[in-house]
């Protein structure tokens, strides 16, 4: 699936942003940048910030797999007969982020935290490999 990121100037003409709208594809997702990150890092590693609003902590999963951290959340709600009247709604949200952490960076060593729709993951700096050196005889 398709993301198309949308950037808005707020110092420009609105008959602009209306011109703009007609050209989007039909499918845009306006969520596109719903998992917005900010990435920090500390003394013993990084801290990101992911924003996740309207997510619950059971609607979250975060896998750790060949050096790449994702970070995915599902949601849907469905509504039927309300008032004695045929209603139905449904909806069914979803999204998915990976981040490049390394690959010998083991799970138990990442920490994450979840708390009023910021999700904090703490992880550890990967160690370099030191490579033996070894001295070259010049002929």
């Amino acid at each position: 699936m398709k993301n198309y990121i949308q950037k808005r100037n707020y110092n420009r003409d609105p008959f602009f942003d209306v011109f703009d709208d007609f050209f989007k594809p039909v499918f845009y997702d306006d969520r596109a940048d719903s998992m917005r990150t900010d990435i920090k890092e500390t003394d013993g590693g990084y801290q990101l910030d992911v924003e996740m609003p309207g997510f619950d902590k059971k609607d979250i999963k975060i896998s750790l797999e060949n050096g790449y951290l994702t970070v995915s959340a599902e949601k849907s709600t469905k509504e039927e007969d309300k008032d004695g009247k045929y209603l139905r709604k449904e909806c069914s949200v979803s999204c998915s982020r990976s981040y490049y952490v390394g690959e010998d960076i083991e799970r138990e060593n990442v920490k994450a935290k979840y708390d009023n729709g910021m999700l904090t993951l703490t992880v550890p700096k990967s160690q370099p490999k030191q490579l033996p050196s070894h001295n070259i005889e010049i002929e």
